[in-house]
């Protein structure tokens, strides 16, 4: 901070006549200082300044400096991620999606159901939609007991395609889950469909289905949980980005905020490293060669 900033900052405080002579300036630079239009490198700053909150607040303070540094090139800003450190730093803006593990099993792999083998085997490239999709649970506190939520993830642009909500670990949530995706996407025969070895997984149900619908599956190895890294990776961000910092009354209040967090967020609104940070729904309108309205 220069000496006519503070100056101007603490007038109420201590006189200007005194201010300036203690910085051994004079009260005529001061006031001509105060009189000149703000400089093009201060409106500059102050621009970026805003953008850079503004970034910071749409995503719900979930972004890191690197985020916020791309979201402002998708908008057209120019700037560098060590700029916008500083400003975030300036104005205590700190990325709230930290890591806090509290651990519930929802993985039962003790049973006598068929196990497919790792045939995604930690590739989770793919060359266009609907070709390799990742499935997974988690669980969610509310006042009234743990809720859980199953979600299908396709691996090209790692768009949410499937989801459900459930107070039950019962099989019946896995199905949901993968009945909404079926629905929505209508894959064709040769879709991969991974996830652990979980009971709900290896249930005759949920194995018919992809049968029915021309699923090959594959499943990761016992206790292995990188052979699912992406939809791991998911389900640390709907925890640390989302639900860590909200609390629920019923089961009907996390569908709600999930449908949010899902929906409109992760789809729709949040970047992402892994495609070159656009949104799922961009990368996939590109992949088509569509334009977003």
């Amino acid at each position: 901070m220069n000496r006519f900033t503070f100056m101007r900052d603490h007038r109420d405080r201590w006189a200007v006549a005194v201010m300036a002579d203690a910085f051994e300036v004079s009260t005529s630079g001061y006031y001509g200082w105060i009189d000149r239009p703000d400089s093009t490198r201060t409106r500059r700053r102050a621009e970026l300044e805003a953008a850079v909150i503004e970034v910071f607040r749409e995503s719900h303070g979930n972004y890191g400096s690197r985020k916020v540094t791309e979201e402002l090139a998708r908008r057209h800003v120019e700037t560098c991620r060590n700029s916008v450190q500083k400003l975030m730093q300036s104005n205590a803006l700190q990325s709230r999606a930290q890591r806090r593990r509290r651990y519930v099993t929802t993985t039962d792999s003790d049973h006598a159901d068929p196990v497919a083998s790792n045939v995604l085997e930690r590739d989770f490239s793919t060359p266009a939609p609907n070709k390799k999709w990742v499935a997974d649970i988690t669980y969610v506190p509310t006042d009234e007991g743990w809720v859980y939520v199953a979600a299908v993830m396709d691996l090209f642009s790692r768009r949410i395609v499937g989801w459900s909500v459930s107070d039950s670990l019962e099989t019946s949530i896995v199905l949901e889950a993968l009945e909404d995706a079926l629905g929505r996407r209508q894959p064709d025969a040769g879709l991969l469909h991974h996830s652990d070895r979980g009971c709900q997984y290896t249930s005759q149900a949920y194995r018919e289905l992809l049968v029915d619908h021309g699923i090959d599956c594959s499943m990761s190895r016992r206790g292995d949980c990188w052979d699912n890294a992406a939809m791991e990776r998911f389900m640390n961000t709907l925890k640390n980005e989302w639900v860590n910092h909200r609390s629920y009354r019923t089961i009907e209040e996390v569908r709600s905020s999930l449908f949010t967090f899902m929906e409109i967020y992760y789809n729709r609104q949040r970047i992402h490293e892994a495609i070159g940070y656009v949104t799922p729904v961009e990368y996939e309108m590109a992949h088509r060669g569509e334009t977003a309205a």
